[in-house]
């Protein structure tokens, strides 16, 4: 992690105010859970981050947004656990190019295609 966000984030490292507990004593989740091995869970990090005057739909959004335009919308729905439909919209709303992206699997060849030799 890059400075100064590194700083940052070892600082709060070190004074994580849920880890007393005996699940999370040893946690290496930056955010541990209230469960053993497991994350605090997002609406409870969410609501956390709000608390402080962080907007996180807005933020949220606003990432998702710029992957569509970086990327196909079903790509970015595949690889987030969207829905298509949800990603193309945004993609839309975003003014994004990718319309005649053709979604499916790429690495296969098409039925009935044969490549042609370069002799």
């Amino acid at each position: 992690m890059p400075e100064p966000l590194a700083e940052l984030l070892h600082r709060w490292i070190s004074s994580r105010d849920n880890m007393n507990t005996a699940t999370n004593h040893a946690s290496r989740w930056l955010f541990p859970g209230r469960r053993a091995g497991r994350p605090m869970h997002p609406d409870a990090l969410a609501s956390l981050i709000d608390d402080i005057g962080i907007p996180t739909t807005a933020g949220r959004t606003a990432a998702i947004r710029q992957h569509v335009l970086e990327m196909p919308a079903p790509v970015v729905a595949e690889a987030l656990g969207y829905h298509r439909v949800t990603t193309a919209k945004l993609a839309s709303e975003a003014g994004g190019t990718w319309g005649r992206y053709a979604a499916g699997d790429h690495w296969r060849s098409p039925p009935g295609w044969t490549p042609q030799s370069n002799a």
